[in-house]
């Protein structure tokens, strides 16, 4: 089954708009582990304007599930996966003044940098996952460079799903069925949410991992985080 890995970034925003420590992020992490979740991720940016890099070190020292680390892999970034050794890295091309990710790898003409970086974590014993667009044609190289996963960038599907969802999953199914030829996991997140996430999970073979944040935490505003959780997980099974 599907497993559910909630970003806490939005926790780390509220935060940080005010100073101080609240919402602190270590509690809302475990009460999401409390509630359900079946994996925490977050996102540390170079400015650090959500989650912090001492936030990531704190998350690794006290969950119980898994944590998932995602980032563009620079030096720095590389450096603090390396000290805590979470079980998955995502590694997402993301500009250092991006909102929030927009694209996916081209991981033919970046084989050669993921194939290097990879090799350092998987060193360490940690999964990588490489954030992909829905494109078929990018799958054997990604699956070159020895990463475990990719991740489905689901934005477009998220974005097209109201007009016709059949043709907005087209091309992520298509990717999926590759990445499975070439042995590859499959995991996905962007603009998942309780409109259409369980549309996608059904259509999708072998989806392991959805990461959800956005959607997931604005949610929690109405209904809870508990029952938001529950809500989300509900729709994976």
């Amino acid at each position: 089954m599907t497993k559910l890995s909630v970003n806490i970034n939005k926790i780390a925003t509220i935060r940080n708009s005010r100073g101080g420590d609240t919402p602190n992020v270590v509690e809302a992490a475990l009460n999401a582990e409390r509630f359900g979740a079946e994996g925490i991720t977050v996102h540390p940016r170079p400015d650090e304007r959500h989650i912090r890099y001492q936030d990531v070190r704190d998350l690794k020292r006290v969950i119980a599930t898994e944590l998932n680390i995602e980032g563009n892999p620079v030096p720095r970034f590389i450096d603090l996966v390396l000290e805590v050794v979470p079980a998955q890295v995502t590694l997402v091309p993301d500009a250092e003044d991006a909102i929030t990710s927009n694209a996916g790898w081209d991981t033919r003409a970046h084989r050669q940098f993921l194939t290097d970086v990879i090799a350092r974590f998987h060193a360490k014993g940690i999964r990588t996952s490489i954030f992909l667009d829905p494109k078929p044609e990018l799958v054997e190289s990604a699956a070159q460079t020895g990463t475990d996963r990719i991740e489905l960038y689901t934005e477009g599907y998220a974005s097209a799903y109201a007009d016709d969802r059949e043709a907005a999953i087209r091309p992520y199914l298509a990717t999926a069925v590759e990445a499975g030829r070439f042995g590859l996991g499959v995991n996905a997140g962007h603009d998942l949410s309780l409109r259409n996430l369980r549309y996608f999970a059904d259509t999708i073979p072998g989806l392991l991992e959805v990461s959800i944040g956005h959607a997931l935490i604005s949610d929690a505003l109405y209904f809870g985080l508990e029952n938001t959780i529950q809500l989300y997980l509900r729709e994976l099974k």
